[in-house]
């Protein structure tokens, strides 16, 4: 680790709505805005910058400080529970300053909000998580560093009942806090929500490679199922446990699975086709 890396402290809160005094909830919430203003041209008002005081309630959040204790970087994922599988970490919202950028600070808070989370609350057992994004980097990261994930090059091309659960519940209860669009059209068979973000602050341009992924393949997967000036998001359903989260530390690559990209690429097609 750097020099440069050492000097945010990284701290961890699990559910901190329901933890920490009121007046501390708000001063956190202060903070965690004035770091989406410089992320941001418009706050969104979901997920842990909502004006809210249960917004905090079921949220996980990691947050790095600078050396005189400002917050310039949050990661913050959401607990959503799924009737017959318990609870799912939803990995929503990750937002570091402009000045601290060039640091790892977005792995490293993602990293220690997964750490953290399994060792404190799940150290025994696998925990289903769930991404909902259109920005390449995203999609491909996740892609590459958690276990069994739909939709990804990776994996198979269809995906498991527990994963169509996820989604369903995801779809049919959860898009309010995810900022999914209610109109956004769910497709099933490729875990595509189209027209999610059209006209929002998380719409991006398909031209605009600050969000592309460094792996050329990854990028391609994702800019197959996605058409972006429609506003597209792609919602990924996977797993992770202690023994994924080292390989997640480790940057460790899994091979490409040719064939199940392959069929995926023919299924969205043919859902395009028949309009389903």
């Amino acid at each position: 680790m750097s020099s440069k890396q050492q000097k945010y402290k990284v701290e961890f809160f699990y559910r901190p709505g329901q933890r920490l005094h009121r007046g501390e909830i708000a001063t956190l919430q202060d903070e965690l805005r004035n770091v989406a203003s410089h992320c941001f041209d418009e706050i969104p008002e979901y997920q842990c910058l909502e004006k809210s005081p249960i917004a905090l309630d079921d949220k996980v959040i990691t947050i790095a400080q600078n050396k005189e204790g400002k917050i310039v970087g949050f990661c913050s994922a959401l607990l959503i529970p799924v009737e017959g599988l318990g609870e799912v970490l939803h990995l929503g919202l990750t937002c570091v300053d402009p000045v601290a950028r060039g640091h790892r600070l977005t792995h490293k808070l993602t990293s220690k909000l997964l750490l953290h989370y399994l060792l404190r609350h799940r150290p025994f057992s696998k925990v289903w998580v769930s991404n909902v994004a259109c920005v390449l980097s995203s999609l491909g990261n996740v892609a590459k560093n958690f276990e069994n994930v739909f939709p990804s090059p990776f994996y198979q091309a269809k995906p498991t009942v527990e994963q169509l659960t996820i989604a369903a519940a995801i779809d049919q209860h959860y898009r309010k806090d995810i900022a999914i669009s209610e109109e956004a059209e769910f497709c099933p068979h490729t875990f595509l929500f189209k027209g999610s973000v059209k006209g929002s602050v998380f719409e991006k341009e398909e031209s605009d490679s600050r969000y592309y992924h460094r792996d050329k393949e990854l990028n391609q997967f994702y800019m197959d199922l996605i058409q972006f000036e429609r506003g597209d998001e792609v919602l990924q359903v996977c797993s992770v446990s202690l023994a994924t989260l080292a390989r997640y530390l480790l940057r460790r690559t899994k091979p490409l699975n040719i064939t199940a990209a392959a069929e995926l690429k023919l299924a969205a097609g043919l859902v395009e086709t028949h309009g389903m």
